[in-house]
């Protein structure tokens, strides 16, 4: 079986304002976009289940331990 070694990276949501599909307070996986990245934006997988571009000033980074990365894996 392969492991996926990409890195993963979690952001904790702080603020959700006018953003129905954001909730303040629980934890979302972000994908890579350096284009969105440039611009102050991060490309979230929100409660939809579908990734879209959020103001990064609406997260903050958190380090998870790996089995909690797993347990918060977006099937891919």
């Amino acid at each position: 079986m392969e492991q996926n070694t990409e890195k993963r990276i979690f952001m904790l949501c702080i603020e959700n304002k006018d953003c129905e599909d954001l909730e303040r307070r629980k934890i979302y996986q972000v994908l890579p976009d350096n284009e969105a990245s440039k611009e102050g934006y991060l490309r979230v997988v929100d409660e939809s289940g579908e990734d879209y571009l959020y103001p990064e000033s609406y997260f903050i980074s958190v380090q998870l331990p790996e089995e909690a990365q797993e347990a918060l894996r977006v099937a891919s």
